[in-house]
């Protein structure tokens, strides 16, 4: 099945679809792009999957894939516009309640910005906990909520319970001995990479005027955790982790709009000379 010919689910703004463009296409296909390799070979849970474009990029890697979201017309969809991924199934559950999936059944549990939309937040994880195999790893996140509402004066309706970092780390802390906290947003960068594939590590630096410092001084939109019951499970993990698309929308988008802007402000010169001439012969 061409997956781009099944039926569209319209967009709400409660969850996202991949008819999306641009920056929220970004940030939502990014999380999966980087949890997809983590899914090789595994088993893995995609709990809130929504419209369930992330379960079926899992499942070109993954051993199975289970999506499961709330909402009857999601998973109807789901079923449909990816049914015919062999090792993808698509289920009708409450990420807070999985009572009926057996412990330990899962590798990989995926749970992307499902955190904020939940009041059970504590429990939605401690069902985590126990579907996670002993070696698994679990991929959470959810926005900040200094930067993503306070600093923007945005609500969103969706969101029940926006978490600040220190309440976010303190929910993962306390059933997690270990966990790798990611920031999330999107930058205007410029980008260096070796074309001959040689070399490693991570060089960035950040302007603040013309004093320029080491790293990524950022403050986050949303934050990644890859959480484990055990350290090791951590390792290999990257320090930073890159997404676009070859068609840069983003920036295409925005070279459009530098263009009209630049069009709009030529022609209001002109009709300003133009009447300023007028009224300069009426004189």
């Amino acid at each position: 099945m061409n997956h781009d010919d099944a039926p569209i689910l319209p967009f709400t703004g409660e969850r996202f679809t991949p008819e999306c463009v641009r920056e929220i296409a970004y940030e939502h296909w990014h999380r999966y792009a980087f949890a997809r390799p983590l899914a090789a070979g595994r088993r893995v849970l995609d709990a809130a999957c929504g419209e369930g474009y992330g379960s079926a990029l899992l499942a070109t890697t993954a051993c199975d894939v289970l999506g499961v979201d709330v909402a009857d017309e999601a998973v109807a969809h789901a079923r449909q516009r990816y049914g015919d991924i062999a090792n993808l199934r698509f289920e009708r559950g409450d990420a807070t309640a999985l009572d009926h999936l057996p412990d330990a059944t899962f590798d990989l549990i995926v749970s992307f910005e499902t955190l904020e939309h939940v009041q059970a937040q504590a429990r939605m994880l401690d069902g985590f906990v126990r579907l996670l195999a002993d070696d698994g790893l679990l991929l959470v996140s959810t926005p900040d909520k200094r930067t993503y509402s306070e600093l923007t004066g945005e609500v969103n309706p969706y969101h029940v319970r926006e978490l600040y970092r220190d309440e976010f780390e303190a929910l993962l802390s306390a059933r997690f001995p270990a966990y790798r906290l990611y920031g999330q947003k999107l930058l205007f960068q410029s980008a260096l990479w070796a074309l001959d594939g040689q070399g490693g590590g991570v060089d960035a630096a950040t302007a603040h005027g013309e004093r320029v410092e080491p790293g990524l001084d950022y403050a986050p939109l949303y934050y990644v955790a890859v959480c484990a019951k055990r350290p090791g499970a951590l390792q290999g993990l990257p320090a930073l982790s890159l997404f676009g698309d070859a068609g840069e929308s983003v920036y295409a988008d925005y070279r459009d709009e530098v263009r009209r802007n630049r069009a709009a402000a030529a022609h209001i010169a002109h009709l300003e000379a133009e009447l300023a001439r007028l009224k300069g012969e009426t004189k």
